[in-house]
């Protein structure tokens, strides 16, 4: 059996001393395709050899959301790396609601939201799908949960639902991470549900501990029965850890999202 779903990995958690390019090789071979971070880690000549399908990578180097100067800083970082997502063909280019630091703290944290943010973080979001429309690229904007991304702005689904959905415009999609919304709001499936409409793509990993389905709380069977009988059956990325050996850690991923 084969999995309904467009199944992918992210190559920098799983066989972290082997070289990014054998990694990447390793997943095509075994029929995945291949989530990125930040590409200046890596060389771009190497990775545009393995001939991979590259589906997620980040889509910024700095910036934010909510004011002039980082959306400024954001808009320049996403146009050059559109220009690197073209190269090596990535199907799509992912956002936060500000930079992420050391350990995946907010560059700079919010206690609070302060009027206007909701809006101008509109306007920024509407200004990266104009440069993605020229570009003919697609961005998405990923939920992270606030007890290891405290401070974040627009982190929680609940947020990054309402940006993605009042923007409402093809170029901006939600990257749906079921690990962040299980820290932090739980109710999976109604969560995707109500996302369904704006999803670009769906990442997992199981809680707690961020390893590979099957290794914590999560149901990720029942989750991918519901996500196709709802009418999914886009891209599904592991943003995992391996528990032991990686090979495993895949074949449990693609076990529990083949039905």
């Amino acid at each position: 059996m084969t999995s309904p779903f467009a199944l992918a990995a992210c190559a920098e958690m799983l066989w972290q001393d082997k070289p990014i390019d054998w990694r990447v090789s390793r997943l095509k071979e075994m029929g995945f395709g291949v989530g990125l971070w930040n590409w200046p880690d890596h060389d771009l000549d190497k990775l545009e050899a393995t001939g991979a399908n590259f589906t997620i990578m980040n889509g910024y180097l700095q910036g934010r959301l909510c004011d002039s100067e980082g959306a400024d800083m954001l808009m320049a970082s996403a146009r050059e790396t559109a220009q690197v997502g073209k190269r090596l063909g990535v199907d799509r280019l992912n956002l936060h609601g500000t930079g992420l630091g050391d350990g995946g703290i907010p560059i700079p944290q919010h206690g609070a939201f302060a009027p206007g943010m909701f809006g101008r973080a509109i306007d920024t979001l509407n200004g990266i799908c104009d440069m993605a429309e020229e570009e003919g690229v697609t961005f998405t904007l990923e939920n992270l949960n606030l007890l290891d991304h405290p401070g974040c702005p627009f982190g929680s689904t609940e947020q990054v639902l309402a940006l993605v959905s009042t923007v409402n415009r093809p170029q901006l999609r939600i990257n749906l991470d079921l690990y962040h919304t299980q820290i932090g709001e739980g109710d999976l499936i109604r969560w995707c549900e109500a996302c369904l409409p704006w999803i670009g793509e769906v990442q997992v990993a199981d809680n707690p501990g961020r390893c590979e389905p099957g290794t914590g709380e999560i149901n990720y069977a029942g989750v991918a029965k519901a996500l196709l009988d709802m009418g999914y059956n886009g891209p599904v990325g592991m943003e995992a850890f391996a528990a032991n050996d990686p090979e495993d850690a895949l074949n449990a991923f693609r076990d529990a999202f083949t039905i």
